[in-house]
């Protein structure tokens, strides 16, 4: 089975690096986290970026842009994941007007394709990653179905979400498979706030998820935490020894 890298989604991390970019990208190698997935690049320039990832030896898993910045500035976003080597671009969220009804879901996916079509001729993967909404059965049709029927756009699974909306998150990976090229990895409590968990110590089946995910055709397993109530670096840090000594 081929060696799936871990990478950490730095929104895990956002107040640590507000204060420091680059030293919590230390931090981040330091817990053995072989990749960042970026949501914002901390005001560096690409070069600067690329530089600061090379000395501390970490690769870049993808980033995280809205639909609105993609449509308006794709070239250069393109432009800065090439000198940064990154070969993922992902749309996070989608605000509640380009997902109001069935008919706005089709009219998203059309645009989503677009820029996936430009990110697809540059070499590039371009997905979309999932919350709970996206579950809500718009007219008879779940609308992450639909926008994942698009050609040129594929899936960041995000398992926490999957579950929340009370779906099986093996299933999606299933189908799925050769779409998902990036999987968030999540865990959940078992308690009725169903809140976000480190790795290991909620309900969710992670074995089951990891094994699935070696199966499919994963560039990078990427751990995202949205809430800690440890220290989002503390978080990160059970997390990964979690998947180290689990998951070798």
């Amino acid at each position: 089975m081929k060696h799936i890298p871990l990478a950490i989604q730095l929104y895990s991390l956002r107040e640590e690096t507000e204060k420091d970019f680059t030293g919590t990208l230390k931090k981040a190698a330091d817990l053995g986290y072989e990749g960042v997935e970026f949501a914002g690049y901390g005001g560096l320039k690409a070069s600067e970026l690329k530089k600061v990832l090379e000395d501390l030896g970490l690769k870049a898993a993808g980033t995280h842009v809205q639909l609105d910045d993609l449509e308006q500035d794709l070239d250069n976003i393109i432009a800065y994941q090439k000198e940064i080597n990154n070969g993922h671009i992902i749309c996070p969220f989608l605000p509640e007007e380009l997902r109001k009804d069935k008919a706005s879901y089709e009219d998203t996916a059309k645009r989503l394709n677009r820029v996936g079509k430009v990110c697809a001729e540059h070499g590039m993967t371009f997905s979309y990653h999932n919350h709970d909404f996206e579950l809500d059965s718009k007219e008879g049709e779940v609308p992450l179905h639909l926008l994942l029927r698009e050609e040129y756009v594929n899936a960041e699974l995000d398992i926490y979400w999957l579950q929340k909306a009370g779906e099986d998150p093996l299933q999606w990976m299933k189908q799925y498979k050769k779409k998902t090229k990036l999987l968030h990895l999540k865990d959940m409590t078992t308690d009725g706030r169903q809140d976000f968990a480190e790795l290991g110590t909620g309900g969710i089946d992670l074995e089951a998820v990891m094994t699935q995910g070696k199966e499919g055709n994963l560039d990078w397993f990427i751990v995202e935490q949205d809430v800690s109530h440890i220290g989002a670096l503390k978080s990160a840090e059970v997390s990964i020894n979690y998947l180290k000594e689990n998951f070798k």
